[in-house]
């Protein structure tokens, strides 16, 4: 317990999770860096190997629906995963379904980087296509940032790297939700590595998952939880 001295005191009980242990955060630096929507040939065929490693267990979060779609029909095409994609039916439906079949794939958009809750093997893969900053067409978040940069400050800094943190958490936060579960989130955005500004920044606001940026490693680990 902590006296602030200001009439108040606070309590931080830590965390129940052991994150170097129990999961991994893998950022494959070696993609191009994101250009427009949708999603790239490159990170396609990342996720399409990361997937396969795993043979499912795959939460996929998307920045658009037209990437989510993308990545569903290219895992449709290449495999046998069942592959279940936000907006074909109910989300409460498709998180039964996913929780319930061990080697489907659930892919949708921002509505499942928050308060989805699959723990234990059903969930061991969550894939990030890109760093989730707020859009132009994002009205709230664009005036802050105009009102910023009005003032002489860096509109991005000061509130669209902010945002970013706060909702990649939330989606890495799907991976571990349990004592017992393992896995890996991996962010298909180069940025978070080579970003020198805010790339850091970033990272630690996550929780402190094992990183590598190295691709065997992450592929090998996925094989090893297949097979568990």
């Amino acid at each position: 317990v902590i006296d602030s001295g200001a009439g108040w005191r606070s309590l931080d009980v830590g965390s129940p999770f052991d994150y170097a242990r129990q999961g991994i955060l893998y950022v494959a630096a070696h993609l191009p860096r994101p250009g427009v929507s949708g999603l790239p040939d490159a990170a396609g065929e990342e996720l399409l190997a990361l997937v396969t490693a795993l043979g499912g267990r795959t939460l996929g979060l998307f920045s658009s629906r037209r990437a989510a779609q993308q990545a569903a029909e290219l895992v449709r095409a290449r495999t046998d995963l069942p592959v279940l994609l936000q907006g074909e039916e109910a989300l409460p439906l498709l998180v039964r379904r996913f929780r319930e079949e061990r080697s489907s794939c659930l892919f949708g958009v921002m509505s499942l980087w928050q308060g989805v809750d699959v723990p234990g093997d059903a969930c061991q893969l969550v894939v990030i296509d890109r760093l989730p900053f707020p859009r132009p067409d994002e009205p709230l978040a664009a005036a802050r940032a105009a009102a910023v940069d009005a003032q002489g400050g860096s509109g991005f800094a000061a509130v669209s790297v902010p945002i970013a943190a706060v909702r990649l958490a939330q989606g890495v936060g799907r991976l571990i939700r349990a004592t017992a579960d393992r896995g890996v989130v991996a962010v298909l955005d180069s940025r978070l590595e080579t970003a020198r500004g805010y790339g850091p920044f970033l990272r630690r606001s996550l929780p402190p998952f094992w990183y590598t940026t190295r691709p065997e490693v992450v592929r090998g680990a996925l094989t090893r939880l297949a097979d568990s």
